[in-house]
């Protein structure tokens, strides 16, 4: 008995794990029941199922059963890499080619880094009861600022450069998040209301940027920057046309800081009761007004670091076409991660490896498209829960353990 007493501990570990497996059951059913839908799309506008059936029943069954493996097993190979390929490069012991063959697993990390940071950017902002859908101009205002400081600012060892260049990223997109939220906490504006606005904002000034102050000299009126300074670029770890870079470290490095922040400082609890309910933070003491301008800002310097790390580690440059929508699929990247650092990286490595498999997908004639629609569906099932647990017929667990954001905020007020 007194044994049980003083090791309470591994009682408490169990419950824990019970509790992160009944969190990550719906998450994981909803990635799953995305790819079913998302087999039938591939079956509905594949050329050859179609073919198939029209010369016989079994034709057309065999012509989906092989559609379905070619269009997923393409997508994970671009994704993960053909494990064929990988045993034979490391059975070979060529370094090169055990390289080339794991490619497609760092190109995967490579497209979720800036996931992984705007993704932060909204979960930050739902655990403080704010609905932060300003991501991609923050980003886009961040990648001007770092590219601006990577090519402006020179003969700066790399040691300084490269941080003050990603520190600029963060300080450009922290503004465009004080915007809209000194307005929500001094006038009571909606922030999805103002960010959405920023984001066009943003949009046409980085255009004008890039077509005025920061064209590139000889680009004959192109919309493209000049390319930054090599001491203010994030290295990569291999030559070309590997692109694993340092950024991939640094994003985890700060979902582990947003993470002790949230839930590790006094910081981080005013904001999380403020999202929670911001009435029962008043009458704490809470000052409700600084831990809105504050969540806002951080979520937008991270989005902004999202658009520098972009920027400084893989294109080098700033083109019109900076980003594939990464801001807009950070509401999805919370969301399945239910607004955790932990969740975010999670989900940032599954969006990163999808965006990457779909490229090998188009080489089988199957549209690009059908990534987005996969992604919609998984972002569908998460965001209502209990169509996962009514197909399934999953129990809703007694403890409230799968929390998400709060909006009691929402509605302007202060």
């Amino acid at each position: 008995m007194l044994d049980e007493l003083n090791n309470p501990p591994a009682v408490h570990h169990a419950s824990g794990w019970r509790r992160t497996g009944r969190v990550l059951l719906v998450p994981a059913l909803a990635v799953f029941t995305g790819l079913v839908i998302g087999a039938i799309f591939i079956i509905i506008t594949s050329e050859e199922v179609y073919a198939g059936f029209g010369q016989s029943f079994g034709a057309g069954l065999a012509a989906v059963w092989d559609t379905i493996i070619k269009a997923y097993g393409a997508m994970f190979a671009g994704a993960l890499g053909d494990p064929v390929r990988i045993v034979e490069a490391i059975r070979g012991g060529n370094a090169l080619e055990i390289r080339r063959a794991i490619n497609p697993i760092l190109e995967s990390l490579v497209n979720a880094t800036p996931y992984i940071f705007a993704g932060l950017a909204v979960a930050l902002g739902f655990r403080s009861g704010l609905f932060n859908i300003g991501v991609e101009g923050q980003l886009f205002v961040g990648a001007a600022a770092a590219t601006y400081v990577g090519f402006a600012i020179k003969g700066l060892p790399a040691v300084i450069h490269m941080p003050l260049a990603f520190l600029a990223g963060a300080v450009g997109g922290g503004l465009w998040g004080f915007i809209p939220g000194w307005l929500k906490a001094k006038t009571g504006g909606h922030e999805v209301i103002n960010t959405i606005m920023m984001n066009w904002i943003s949009f046409r000034l980085t255009e004008w940027l890039l077509t005025g102050p920061m064209t590139r000299p000889g680009s004959g009126g192109m919309p493209i920057s000049p390319v930054i300074e090599k001491s203010a670029e994030i290295p990569q770890f291999f030559p070309s046309p590997i692109r694993l870079h340092l950024g991939f470290f640094i994003a985890l490095a700060f979902a582990y800081l947003v993470h002790w922040l949230l839930f590790k400082t006094t910081w981080g609890f005013n904001l999380r009761t403020v999202g929670a309910n911001p009435y029962a933070a008043r009458y704490a003491g809470i000052n409700i007004t600084s831990n809105i301008i504050i969540a806002m800002t951080l979520s937008g310097a991270l989005a902004g670091l999202a658009g520098a790390t972009q920027i400084l580690a893989v294109n080098r440059s700033m083109a019109i076409g900076l980003s594939a929508g990464a801001g807009f699929d950070s509401i999805a990247l919370a969301l399945l991660g239910n607004s955790t650092p932990i969740g975010v990286v999670f989900a940032s490595l599954l969006f990163g490896a999808l965006r990457n498999g779909a490229t090998r997908m188009e080489l089988l004639q199957i549209p690009n498209d059908i990534v987005s629609i996969i992604q919609a569906l998984i972002l569908a099932f998460v965001a209502a829960p209990a169509i996962i647990r009514t197909i399934y017929r999953i129990r809703v667990p007694k403890e409230a353990e799968e929390a998400v954001f709060v909006g009691g905020s929402w509605g302007g007020g202060k």
